[in-house]
């Protein structure tokens, strides 16, 4: 059952952008690109409250991902891309990206805090952040 509604054209949105952000990280560092960006969507607080859909959550202005921006990101979505997507959607969580909504890769060591929010993990080159229950019940 799925977390979140989405169309065919926003499971590919999600799917390429998983792809475009952690392809070199391999199926587990894409769906935790997955779980952020499912997580932004059903978030409802702090930079999110007006991401209702895939769409809004991919292309956020400000506080978007850099991937949209690289000609990579427009490339079609695999079928294996997708599969992983419709994993996220349909509410699979992986740690550390169980409630984070942001990542980054460093360049080394992962910030105890990031726009304070705490360091949940890391995932190869990612660093990811989740809020505290109380600024984001939701997730």
């Amino acid at each position: 059952m799925a977390v979140i509604r989405s169309t065919d054209k926003q499971l590919d949105l999600l799917a390429r952008l998983m792809r475009a952000e952690a392809e070199g990280e391999g199926d587990l560092g894409m769906l935790l690109v997955g779980n952020v960006g499912v997580n932004r969507v059903r978030a409802d607080c702090l930079d999110f409250k007006d991401i209702r859909n895939l769409e809004d959550m991919v292309f956020q202005k400000p506080g978007g991902f850099e991937a949209t921006t690289k000609s990579y990101f427009y490339q079609r979505a695999r079928e294996v891309d997708r599969k992983l997507a419709r994993r996220v959607i349909n509410g699979e969580r992986f740690h550390p990206g169980e409630r984070s909504l942001w990542f980054f890769d460093p360049g080394g060591d992962c910030p105890a805090q990031w726009y304070n929010q705490w360091n949940t993990g890391r995932f190869k080159a990612h660093c990811f952040y989740s809020p505290s229950e109380e600024d984001c019940p939701s997730i």
